[in-house]
Order: C-alpha cells, then sequence, then structure tokens
C-alpha cells in the first residue's frame, strides 16, 4: 500500500495533544514538525480569537 511520506495532523476540538501524537505513531507517522494558528469569530463588528489549531507534521516511520 502506498503512503503518503509526509502527511499534516491536526488535534481535533476536545483533543488532547497526547491523544494526537499516539494517533500519528498508531498510522505509521512520528513528529517532524508543529504548526499553531488562531481561529478567528467575527462577534459584533469585532473579531475574537476563539482556539489555537495545532497541527503536526507526521513523517512515514520506515517498518
Amino acid at each position: 500500500m502506498n503512503r503518503k511520506k509526509t502527511m499534516w495532523f491536526e488535534v481535533k476540538e476536545g483533543e488532547k495533544v497526547e491523544d494526537c501524537l499516539k494517533r500519528m505513531a498508531t498510522a505509521g507517522y512520528t513528529v517532524a514538525g508543529k504548526r499553531e494558528e488562531p481561529l478567528f469569530q467575527e462577534v459584533d463588528g469585532e473579531v475574537i480569537p476563539i482556539r489555537q489549531i495545532i497541527k503536526f507534521k507526521g513523517i512515514l516511520t520506515e517498518s
């Protein structure tokens, strides 16, 4: 089966970072990088931060 050599895994809303890392390991990937970006929403004409989106870059572990 051909799988991507690199893949981004996003920490889902309500999910712990550790759970995302376990999901990556189960899929056969190891952490190679991390990216964070804020998520904003406009409320009554004012832009407010809602939450932080965390993504981990995974590299396929050789078997």
